[in-house]
């Protein structure tokens, strides 16, 4: 129990500092395209958020998604499997029902169906983060995926990579009766922006549209089939449903629905302003009195310790990186996507 506490304060810590970053240093600023309608709903029920996987901080802007309607410590994610071996917040994340998986079905089934399984249990509202694209956009993965969809019959997306369909089938199978609804979720940056997480860490201000379809047009997750296959073709059309609103925002600018930017909440702010003050003023200290001792073995033992932080900081930015990311699809199963 004590290690569980400790786990859910070291993930809350880390993704509050993200989110601070993107709101409060970089001024990124979020305008969330939605039903007005059904606004109160956000952070009030359980739900799965389907999000594109088009930039290299979508990521980032999820989480500010969350931290805006306060499930920012509930949210959980589908992530690759690779993060889990990130240094102290990976391993965390273990404990925390964050689903981790190689992107190989046959190993992943067993895994990602117990950890969803657990999360019915969870005992606040969460919300379910899931790309189905499976990895991030690229004109060459965009080719690739679209020679499947031409040998399955599909019909091909311009903006998006072919959804992988098992993944969220099992999804929605695990968490029906325990999530009230899926959130199609599609974010665009304006001005054709490239964001990044260097960007983001440089204080670069992003101007992020975030259009999530509610009301009318939210999906109660029992409107979604619970056949595997029938679910396949549903998550399809939603994905060319997705393709044509894309379309839509890269002809006008915007997108069919009411702008509103959700106030931002000071605590992400607070939170990094507390660890600030605790943690700095000790550290230069410290700091101050490694140089006085003129040990040349202490200063060496310091600048070791800077050099593998900053080593760890550019790998995890590496991994945000588009030309970092998977290849789409393994040679012993690029055909067999579903």
């Amino acid at each position: 129990m004590v290690l569980q506490i400790l786990c859910t304060f070291t993930y809350f810590l880390f993704v509050s500092e993200m989110v601070m970053l993107l709101e409060w240093w970089s001024g990124t600023d979020c305008t969330l395209y939605t039903d007005p309608e059904s606004y109160h709903k956000y952070g009030r029920e359980n739900a799965i958020v389907i999000l594109n996987h088009n930039f290299e901080i979508d990521f980032l802007c999820g989480w500010n998604f969350c931290e805006r309607f306060g499930v920012l410590g509930s949210s959980k994610v589908l992530a690759k499997k690779e993060l889990s071996y990130m240094p102290v917040i990976g391993w965390m994340w273990y404990f925390l029902e964050i689903v981790f998986c190689k992107r190989k079905w046959e190993e992943d089934r067993k895994t990602v169906v117990q950890k969803l399984l657990n999360l019915r249990d969870y005992p606040e509202n969460f919300w379910f983060l899931i790309h189905c694209e499976g990895t991030r956009f690229t004109e060459q993965k965009h080719q690739i995926s679209m020679k499947v969809a031409e040998a399955k019959g599909l019909p091909k997306l311009k903006y998006h990579l072919l959804p992988r369909t098992k993944g969220f089938a099992v999804t929605v199978q695990c968490l029906r009766n325990v999530v009230s609804a899926v959130y199609d979720s599609t974010l665009n940056f304006r001005n054709n922006e490239n964001p990044t997480l260097l960007g983001v860490l440089n204080g670069k201000k992003y101007h992020a549209d975030l259009y999530v379809r509610q009301c009318c047009r939210r999906i109660p997750l029992e409107d979604i089939p619970e056949d595997e296959q029938e679910c396949s073709i549903w998550l399809h059309k939603l994905y060319q449903e997705k393709d044509a609103f894309q379309e839509e925002y890269y002809r006008t600018g915007t997108y069919p629905a009411v702008p509103t930017i959700p106030p931002r909440r000071p605590w992400t702010l607070l939170n990094w302003l507390f660890w600030a003050l605790l943690l700095l003023y000790p550290l230069f200290q410290l700091l101050i009195n490694m140089i006085n001792s003129g040990s040349s073995l202490t200063l060496a033992s310091f600048a070791f310790v800077i050099i593998i932080a900053s080593v760890g900081v550019r790998w995890m930015i590496g991994v945000t990186e588009i030309n970092k990311g998977s290849t789409y699809g393994n040679n012993d199963n690029k055909q067999k996507q579903k």
